[in-house]
């Protein structure tokens, strides 16, 4: 595996690897990886010859008194499970090689429509963060095919929607959600839990599907469902920032027309914040 730091070599390695007839997959990560991230990994290597995949803890999607400076970084392990894992290249850019200003002046990207809701409601400006930083690796890496989790819905709807946007060619690919045993999204932050919290955490994947349960049995009063999951959650101890049902397209509040929705909740428990969704068909 190939590791650098700096655009110019990556751009070098990558135009060599063009010039070869290779297609480029790219897996754009924060670092700290699990099984999740691999398994987005194993997506982009069966889309693409090589496989580039960066880590990088972006300033820009962080509000003030959020966990920037003590988000969990294991470079050592991450190099470790990456190269075992089959990357060709791993780009580990500093803050001053993606922003060279340090971010505070660059050029933004935003995606109103779908960035002010959900998630962004509760963590303004973290989306035009992380649309921007996006935008600038795909402009680094000029990649044919990216992979994304699904366990981040409204991240992958707005990066879906400002690739379309901005007719960047590159093909945006969801993999599913990777969970442990028990049901919990697997995340970096899961590293936040105690062991007490570890054990009740489950239950923000057991509450979606309790109100999954409901809209299969016929149930079309939403906001009723969205009441009984917010209760749900405070219940089992968590404190949500929201429990909401959306179409799975759009994300606009479900309508006559939508075909699929999908439920989704962010709730605090201790110094972690969990998301977690559940997409199905009506």
């Amino acid at each position: 595996m190939v590791v650098v730091e700096h655009i110019a070599a990556l751009r070098e390695q990558v135009r060599s690897w063009r010039a070869a007839g290779a297609r480029i997959g790219f897996v754009p990560t924060m670092g700290s990886l699990h099984a999740g991230h691999l398994s987005l990994l194993q997506v982009a290597r069966e889309r693409a010859d090589r496989v580039v995949t960066s880590i990088f803890v972006n300033p820009l999607q962080f509000g003030p008194g959020e966990d920037f400076e003590r988000y969990p970084r294991t470079p050592e392990d991450d190099r470790r499970l990456l190269a075992d894992a089959g990357c060709d290249l791993l780009f580990l850019p500093a803050v001053a090689e993606i922003y060279p200003d340090g971010g505070q002046s660059a050029t933004k990207v935003s995606v109103p429509q779908l960035s002010g809701i959900l998630c962004g409601a509760h963590r303004p400006g973290h989306f035009d963060g992380v649309a921007t930083v996006v935008a600038r690796l795909f402009g680094i890496v000029q990649p044919d095919v990216a992979v994304f989790g699904e366990k981040d819905y409204q991240q992958l709807a707005i990066i879906r929607r400002m690739a379309s946007d901005l007719a960047l060619p590159v093909e945006i690919i969801g993999a599913p959600t990777v969970r442990s045993p028990d049901g919990l999204a697997m995340s970096s932050r899961n590293l936040y839990l105690t062991p007490a919290e570890r054990s009740v955490a489950p239950g923000l994947h057991a509450t979606l599907r309790s109100l999954a349960a409901r809209i299969e049995a016929g149930e079309r009063d939403f906001a009723a469902v969205e009441q009984r999951g917010l209760r749900q959650l405070r219940e089992s101890g968590f404190d949500p920032d929201y429990c909401e049902v959306r179409d799975a397209v759009t994300l606009d509040p479900p309508h006559e027309g939508s075909t699929a929705v999908v439920i989704l909740a962010a709730a605090r428990l201790g110094k972690a914040r969990l998301i977690d969704n559940l997409r199905l068909s009506l």
